[in-house]
């Protein structure tokens, strides 16, 4: 399965914030950039359309941020590829003359779109928050 890069930063900026929902405290933009690598011109854009969403909340001031709009275990996956990618996946053939072949083909890409709605319908941040959290921190010894 192939995902954009916009939608994979997309996902990581709201576990990022899923890891901080419970403590209350927003989390600047520039914690995100440094915690997790992402591109800070694109992680403006990519919160932009989170808060218009309302997935992700702001506050401004010195003690401002973005933080989750609901709990993380209230959003799912597919809500963030719904807000980045829109929900249009395409199942129909791409050739001006549909064939039975095409046809079946259509078919199983209509299947394989609905097993990754389903999927990402049941994979919840607070699942990834807690994937993430099991996850041993990388050292480098020299």
């Amino acid at each position: 399965m192939t995902v954009s890069a916009k939608t994979e930063y997309a996902c990581i900026a709201m576990i990022e914030l899923a890891a901080r929902f419970e403590a209350g405290q927003p989390a600047r933009l520039r914690e995100i950039v440094e915690a997790q690598g992402i591109p800070q011109p694109f992680l403006v854009q990519i919160m932009a359309q989170l808060k218009a969403a309302g997935l992700v909340l702001t506050s401004r001031g010195a003690a401002g941020g973005y933080r989750l709009a609901h709990s993380p275990d209230r959003i799912t996956l597919a809500d963030i590829f719904q807000v980045i990618e829109g929900g249009g996946d395409q199942t129909e053939s791409n050739l001006q003359k549909p064939t039975p072949a095409t046809e079946a083909l259509c078919g199983v890409w209509g299947q394989i779109c609905q097993a990754r709605t389903k999927i990402l319908e049941e994979v919840t941040l607070a699942n990834l928050a807690a994937r993430v959290a099991e996850q041993p921190d990388e050292m480098f010894y020299i």
